[in-house]
Parts: structure tokens; C-alpha cells; sequence
């Protein structure tokens, strides 16, 4: 059985949290003199809500930064040492404090991003999977949440999978489960729209 170290799985806890709480989705529209993505759309601060508010080249740029710190986040814990264990804590603590940013307020976006980012250290294949089904359904529906519910989905399942065929360490099963299941939580309000039929669409501020 794998030996949890509790100091370094701390650290990734700690380091997960703030470093995903940094918005970058308020941070780079506040360089340019753009608006609080808070103020529009859904109100909340991941690239979809970033590009009704700045437009979509400064959305790609927030959104690489919110990648960026999740990797960031599992990469410093992989310096200190830090096991699967530890780089799993990292990684989905970053999604937790992207959607729950202790800079303002416990709020935030959703967790796609920094979710990409901590797979692109963890299991980078795994975005060879779920990139092309989040790119096909939002191409298809113009629904940038349903992208992302389809494809954390499919992610987890088949994180899961490998989990068993491979084999990989234990707590990819983890890692799978929570990180698909933390980005669905983020998306209540989301999921609610959708049943209902009156989610946003890309590139519009209001409902559709």
C-alpha cells in the first residue's frame, strides 16, 4: 500500500488552493480597462463568461494562465518530492480554489481550466481524449458548459479505466471520480439552464 506523506500532501493542498484562487478572468480584463467579467453573463470568471465580457483573444489569454496555474500547482509539488498522492491533492485543489478563490469572495469560474492544466501534468494523454469531445459538442451546440460537462464526463470515465488496464496508482481513481465530479458541482446552476433550455450560447450575454 502506498505510504501517504502528510507533509507534502499538505503543501499540495495549500499551494493547490491559492494558486487556482488566482483570477485571472478579473485579473487580465482589469489590465486591459475591460470590464468585470463579473457584471455580465453568468457572472462568473472562466473563459466562456471572460469572452462576453473582453472578447475572445483576451479570454484565451486568462484561460492559459488558469491552465497554467494548476500545472504550476503540481509541478511545485513534484519539486518537493511530492508522489502521486500529493500531485492529485494539487490538482484538485486547484479546481476547487478557481471556482472558490479565496481573493474574492469564494467565488469564481467553473474549474475547466485549471482542471486541463493539472491533467496536463498528471496524465497529459488523457486531453487527447476529452480536448476533441469538448471542442466537437461546443462546435455542434455553441453550449460552452454542455462542452464541459461532456467532456469531464468522458474524462473520468476513461481516467477510471486506465486506472484499472494500465495499471496506474490507486488514487487516479481519485483523481478521475473527483475531478469530473467537482466540475459537474460547479455547474449546477448551468445544468439547471440546460434542462430548462435556456442556457447561454457562446458569444452571447445573455440567455438563449
Amino acid at each position: 500500500m502506498q505510504t501517504i506523506d502528510l507533509v507534502r500532501v499538505a503543501v499540495a493542498l495549500v499551494a493547490g488552493f491559492f494558486l487556482g484562487g488566482i483570477p485571472f478572468g478579473i485579473i487580465v480584463p482589469r489590465l486591459i480597462g475591460g470590464p468585470d467579467p463579473r457584471t455580465v453573463g453568468s457572472g462568473r470568471t472562466g473563459g466562456a463568461n471572460v469572452s462576453r465580457a473582453v472578447g475572445y483573444r483576451w479570454a484565451a489569454v486568462s484561460g492559459l494562465l488558469d491552465v497554467a496555474k494548476a500545472s504550476v500547482a503540481v509541478l511545485l509539488v513534484i519539486a518537493i518530492g511530492g508522489d502521486s498522492v500529493a500531485q492529485v491533492v494539487a490538482a484538485l485543489a486547484a479546481i476547487v480554489g478557481h471556482s472558490r478563490s479565496p481573493f474574492i469572495g469564494f467565488h469564481g469560474g467553473r474549474g475547466v481550466a485549471p482542471a486541463t492544466g493539472g491533467a496536463l501534468v498528471i496524465q497529459p494523454l488523457l486531453l487527447a481524449v476529452i480536448f476533441p469531445v469538448f471542442v466537437i459538442v461546443i462546435a455542434v451546440t455553441r453550449i460552452s458548459s454542455l462542452g464541459s460537462l461532456g467532456a469531464s464526463l468522458i474524462g473520468g470515465v476513461v481516467m477510471v479505466i486506465w486506472t484499472a488496464v494500465a495499471p496506474l496508482p490507486p488514487i487516479y481513481y481519485v483523481y478521475g471520480v473527483a475531478g469530473a465530479g467537482l466540475i459537474w458541482l460547479f455547474h449546477v446552476d448551468n445544468i439547471q439552464r440546460l434542462l430548462s433550455g435556456k442556457e447561454r450560447r457562446v458569444g452571447r450575454s445573455g440567455s438563449s
